[in-house]
């Protein structure tokens, strides 16, 4: 791994959680050592340790710099109110999630790995920093989900499962289908998966 130039600019901790990011990003938790990520940035092993006493404290302090650039784009939650029908919605909320999560580029590996790697510790970290897209974009998407108390539960569930499916796309497309798919198609055929769980997407 050959040290980055660009790395040699700022302070110490920002040094070592963008370091850390490539890194963990590119290689997974199992994959990068503190040596590895201090060589890179470099910065002594130690100093990785004075400010995260463990790798795992490391790993989860840089998922979480990487959490809090998420932002909604309010013009494409506009999109997902102006939409015409059911399925419409839901194809325009898969892009607004994609657009969402991966507008952190490093995001969703270091999500992949993290839910290899890191089990219940992830829950908290993502249910602080996400919480508010699910709550947000199911609000949005409720009108389409039919009558009843069952409509804000429902829209969640799509929000959680189209979450899902963002995060997990990219790997699996490229075992099963020989490369990631272009992109407005993945869109579409989420969007039209999807609609099952709504009531009424089809009319």
């Amino acid at each position: 791994m050959a040290t980055n130039p660009n790395l040699r600019k700022g302070g110490a901790e920002e040094r070592i959680l963008s370091t850390a990011a490539d890194l963990f990003a590119a290689f997974g938790y199992n994959g990068v050592s503190t040596r590895d990520i201090a060589a890179e940035a470099g910065v002594n092993e130690v100093t990785i340790y004075r400010h995260h006493p463990r790798k795992r404290d490391l790993y989860m302090a840089v998922l979480e710099t990487e959490l809090r650039q998420v932002k909604l784009r309010g013009d494409l939650l506009a999109r997902v109110a102006e939409a015409e029908d059911g399925k419409m919605a839901l194809s325009r909320t898969v892009e607004l999630i994609a657009a969402t999560l991966t507008q952190p580029p490093q995001l969703l590996r270091l999500m992949q790995f993290s839910a290899l790697d890191l089990g219940e510790d992830l829950s908290p970290l993502l249910r602080r920093h996400l919480g508010e897209l699910v709550e947000v974009v199911a609000r949005y998407l409720a009108p389409w989900a039919g009558d009843g108390r069952q409509a804000g539960p429902r829209a969640k569930a799509v929000v959680l499962a189209m979450i899902s499916m963002v995060v997990s796309y990219g790997s699996l497309h490229r075992v099963f289908l020989d490369g990631r798919p272009e992109a407005k198609g993945m869109l579409d055929a989420y969007g039209d998966l999807c609609s099952i769980l709504l009531e009424g997407t089809g009319n």
